[in-house]
C-alpha cells in the first residue's frame, strides 16, 4: 500500500515536472496572476463537476494557503531572480518536517533526515548557488512555508473528511484571490496559453491534487516532502527535452542529490 502511494505521488511529481517549461513557453504573453486565476477556474469547475462543493471549512483553509503561496512565489519573482526564486521556494521540502512536527507530532526516521539534509543540498546546487537575501527572496521563502503548510494540512484534513471534498473550495478560493490581486492587469489569454491552462489545471491540479490527498496519508508528510523533492529534476529534464535548456555541471551535482533522495524516500516506502 504504502509503495503504491509513493509510486503514484511520484507520477504526480514527474506530471508537476512537465509543467514547467510548458509554462514558461506562454508565459510572456500573458499576466501571471490572471493566468493562475484562470487555470484554477477551470479546476475548480472540473472539480465540482466530478465531486460536488466539497467540505468549506476544511477546504477553504487549504485555497488560502494555496493562494498565497503562488502570489508570494508570483510576486517574488518580481524582485529576485528565477534561480533563487526556485531555491527558495524549494525549501518547503525541507520545511515540511517542522510543520509536521508542530501539528502532527511526526518524527523523522534517520533515513528521512539524510534524505531531506541531501535535497536541501540539491536545491541549493540546481539554483546554481545564489548570494545576498532581498525582499523577492523574502516573498519566495514565504512561499516555501506556505507550501509547507499547504502539504502537512492536507494529511491532517484527509484523515478525518472525505479526500475528494478538499478539493473545490482550495481551487475556487485559489482562483478567487488570485482574480482579486490581478485587478487592473491585463487578463488576454493566448489561444497556446489557453491549451497550457487547460493541461495544468487538469492534469496537473485536480488529477495531481487529488492524487495527493487520497495516498499522501498513507506515507506521511516528511516522506510525501521527499518524492516531491524530484519537482525541479523533472523539470530541469523537461526543459532540456522542449526547450533545451542545458544544466551546468554545478546543476547537475544538485540534480544527482535530489536523485539520491527519492531513492532514499522509495527505500523508506517499502
Amino acid at each position: 500500500m504504502k509503495l503504491r502511494a509513493f509510486s503514484l505521488l511520484l507520477l504526480v511529481t514527474v506530471i508537476w515536472g512537465t509543467t514547467f517549461p510548458f509554462q514558461k513557453m506562454i508565459i510572456g504573453g500573458v499576466s501571471p496572476l490572471p493566468y493562475i486565476s484562470f487555470r484554477f477556474t477551470i479546476a475548480a469547475v472540473v472539480s465540482l463537476l466530478l465531486w460536488g462543493r466539497g467540505n468549506w471549512k476544511d477546504g477553504s483553509v487549504l485555497g488560502f494557503i494555496l493562494a498565497l503561496s503562488y502570489t508570494t512565489q508570483t510576486l517574488g519573482l518580481k524582485f529576485t531572480t528565477a534561480s533563487k526564486n526556485g531555491f527558495f521556494t524549494s525549501l518547503y521540502v525541507v520545511l515540511v518536517p517542522l510543520v509536521s512536527w508542530l501539528l502532527e507530532k511526526e518524527r523523522l526516521t534517520k533515513l528521512q533526515a539524510i534524505g531531506l539534509a541531501t535535497a536541501a543540498v540539491g536545491s541549493y546546487f540546481m539554483s546554481g548557488g545564489i548570494s545576498g537575501f532581498n525582499f523577492g527572496d523574502f516573498l519566495s521563502f514565504l512561499c516555501a512555508v506556505g507550501f509547507a503548510f499547504h502539504v502537512v494540512l492536507i494529511t491532517v484534513f484527509s484523515k478525518k473528511v472525505k479526500e475528494e471534498s478538499l478539493l473545490t473550495p482550495q481551487f475556487t478560493i485559489t482562483a478567487a484571490l488570485n482574480a482579486l490581486f490581478a485587478a487592473g492587469l491585463s487578463w488576454h489569454m493566448t489561444v497556446s496559453a489557453t491549451v497550457v491552462a487547460l493541461y495544468t489545471a487538469i492534469l496537473a491540479t485536480v488529477f495531481g491534487i487529488w492524487v495527493q490527498v487520497k495516498n499522501q496519508k498513507l506515507i506521511g508528510s516528511n516522506l510525501t516532502a521527499l518524492v516531491f523533492a524530484g519537482e525541479p529534476v523533472f523539470a530541469a529534464l523537461f526543459s532540456f527535452l522542449f526547450l533545451h535548456e542545458v544544466l551546468t555541471p554545478l546543476q547537475i551535482l544538485g540534480a544527482s542529490l535530489l536523485t539520491a533522495a527519492i531513492i532514499l524516500s522509495g527505500v523508506n516506502a517499502k
